[in-house]
């Protein structure tokens, strides 16, 4: 059957509710065979659409080319056109990303700024699947991953209507119907993944299995049925682990440890919070680490609260309170924070960096939390108590300093700001038999 006849039986089964008159379909076109002959299915079949081309100024003349291209092509089939020119590599620099993130980054912003109530069309096809899943693979991914790109992507309202059709056929398309298309020289350079693995590493897999490109297809297919199984066992086992409170995770440590098959069931709880499957054993590591140890991505931190751990957004005020059942070490927000019980007074209580209080009046569990307002204290050497947000402006304290300023509470009461002034109802005083000594350092 022609791929004009394949791909009209596919808009159907899959597709023809997303276009009308009202919204037709937003085309991203590059200029290239893919884009191009997807226009033309789409033409050919009257589904309505209009083109969008991003030109990103990155070969010159070539870029040029391309947008005058795909302006024509418009004018040749009488659809409405919207064109973007971007600064990329510059634009890239600012964002500190490579140029093909970049690209990518602006690219879907503008196609969903301008898309407005219609469906974005990309001209992916089967071959870029088998390349992305195999990308993936080699990466590190879990079974989602395996699946390669998705058809449909609802969220952004994406669809990929050549998925199932491979290079070959629209090779034989464009050849069959004399089909005008511009190549991107870049495309022949191997200093991109996705280049070295289809102009480099694939053939030469090919030589010595000739069905490499068919075979992962169809493993793209089977992991599609398995994804499905597969994420209603992993829900229903996620959904006893986890608590959700606001937006936090909260997930005991014990029954994390004992998830038999602990690697996968890390990666699914870990995955939408910005970490990566790398990350596994560091995470899997954190299970057995001091209170207070953490790891932060871009967007979350992930934190050991005693028997718990504490999944929040970096924005939450995450970490805002540990309770200390005994003397030990406590990692946060990258110090390192040691809690002894000496019965033996040190030689000199002016050590740096060292708190001594006296312990006959401290109970545990301790408290370590941020200062909030209306917290007071009696600093050291004041029988009158005083306002911490006061004691810290009169240190003169700028505001990202305050930001970082912990308190240790004991019983309702506050016994040290640390690193700054321990409280005067807990100094050491001669009759002092038992000692706690608080040790603050850089734990970076």
């Amino acid at each position: 059957m022609s791929l004009h006849n394949l791909f009209g039986r596919h808009w159907q089964q899959h597709f023809q509710p997303v276009t009308s008159v009202a919204h037709p379909l937003l085309v991203g076109v590059s200029g290239g065979i893919d884009s191009v002959v997807l226009v033309h299915l789409l033409k050919s079949h009257a589904i309505p659409f209009h083109i969008a081309h991003v030109n990103y100024q990155l070969r010159g003349t070539e870029s040029n080319r391309d947008e005058s291209f795909v302006r024509g092509l418009a004018t040749q089939f009488s659809v409405p056109i919207h064109v973007q020119q971007y600064d990329t590599t510059a634009i890239a620099t600012d964002l500190k990303m490579s140029v093909q993130e970049a690209a990518r980054k602006l690219r879907y912003d503008w196609f969903q700024n301008i898309a407005e109530s219609s469906y974005i069309a990309t001209a992916h096809h089967a071959n870029d699947n088998a390349e992305t899943a195999l990308m993936f693979f080699l990466r590190g991914t879990g079974i989602e991953g395996l699946r390669g790109i998705a058809q449909k992507d609802k969220m952004r309202k994406i669809i990929r209507p050549l998925l199932p059709f491979t290079r070959e056929q629209i090779q034989a398309y464009a050849e069959e119907h004399h089909i005008d298309y511009v190549e991107d020289s870049s495309n022949a350079k191997n200093n991109y993944t996705r280049n070295l693995l289809r102009n480099i590493i694939l053939p030469e897999v090919e030589k010595v299995f000739p069905k490499t490109i068919q075979n992962i297809i169809h493993n793209i297919e089977r992991f599609e049925d398995i994804h499905h199984l597969y994420q209603e066992a992993v829900t229903k086992r996620l959904k006893k682990l986890i608590t959700v409170k606001g937006e936090e995770l909260h997930i005991p440590v014990l029954k994390w440890q004992q998830e038999k098959q602990l690697s996968t069931i890390t990666w699914e709880i870990i995955k939408e919070y910005g970490f990566s499957a790398a990350q596994v054993p560091e995470v899997i590591k954190l299970l057995d680490s001091v209170n207070g140890s953490n790891i932060k991505t871009g967007t979350h931190i992930l934190f050991k609260n005693r028997l718990w751990m504490v999944m929040a957004p970096l924005n939450s005020g995450a970490i805002t309170q540990i309770l200390i059942d005994t003397p030990g070490t406590i990692n946060v927000e990258g110090r390192s924070i040691t809690i002894q019980q000496l019965y033996n007074k040190p030689d000199s209580l002016q050590k740096e960096n060292i708190e001594y209080l006296d312990a006959k009046h401290i109970q545990f569990p301790l408290i370590l939390r941020k200062y909030k307002t209306g917290d007071y204290f009696y600093p050291l050497g004041m029988t009158k108590k005083k306002k911490i947000s006061r004691f810290l402006i009169d240190l003169k304290l700028s505001i990202t300093e305050k930001e970082k300023v912990w308190v240790l509470e004991s019983d309702k009461k506050i016994i040290a700001v640390l690193g700054l002034r321990i409280d005067n109802r807990f100094k050491i005083e001669p009759q002092t038999k038992s000692i706690l000594a608080i040790t603050l350092r850089n734990s970076y």
